[in-house]
């Protein structure tokens, strides 16, 4: 055998023991490490920020929007209900999308419309009470949140269909508040998922 197949079949061997060395070491040692840091350190977001209900299986994500609809799609009224949905059928995380429709576009601004009319008949208020994030999506489509002001505005509605003290449910609205991140950026939301939850917990 010459040097120079020598010097080649050197270089594979190298080649083969870097592949090999750099498939464990990144491959499986690095993932297995920072799983295990993830379940030590921060368990619930690690398995999917989930929810669980009052008999303790998992009804949903902190961090993805349902509808809170009866099998005709009708609003129920005992619960605090969420943004439109474009994503899908509404909430489908398959198909996370906007409506990408622009302001001035016709079919968006009658869907705005009549959202305003049927936000405020379900809840007894003027259509010029109900907010913006009552009657638009979000980008993804999944946002769980709403505002304070929607939030607000629904709790007499859930406080007399659940026959519980509007007190009661304001208080459940504040614990389900999350403030600005990092103290100043994005604004106070409600997060309807984890207020529902709670609601079924102790409504």
């Amino acid at each position: 055998m010459n040097s120079s197949t020598r010097r080649t079949w050197r270089t594979v061997g190298v080649a083969a023991r870097s592949l090999l060395a750099l498939t464990l070491l990144l491959g499986v040692v690095y993932p297995l490490v920072v799983t295990g840091l993830a379940q030590v350190l921060m368990a619930p977001q690690a398995n999917g920020s989930a929810l669980t209900g009052p008999d303790g299986r998992v009804v949903g994500s902190s961090l993805i929007g349902q509808s809170f609809s009866d099998a005709s799609g009708a609003p129920l009224p005992g619960f605090f209900q969420p943004r439109p949905s474009a994503a899908g059928d509404g909430y489908d995380a398959s198909a996370s999308s906007g409506s990408n429709a622009g302001p001035e576009n016709p079919d968006l601004v009658a869907a705005i419309t009549e959202r305003r009319a049927q936000v405020a008949a379900f809840n007894g208020v003027p259509e010029a009470a109900v907010p913006a994030d009552a009657v638009t999506a979000s980008g993804s489509g999944l946002d769980p949140h709403i505002s304070p002001a929607y939030a607000e505005l629904q709790v007499a509605r859930v406080a007399a269909a659940r026959s519980l003290p509007e007190a009661e449910v304001r208080a459940m609205v504040e614990a389900s508040m999350q403030g600005r991140d990092a103290g100043f950026l994005g604004e106070p939301r409600v997060n309807v998922v984890v207020l529902n939850n709670l609601l079924q917990r102790e409504g």
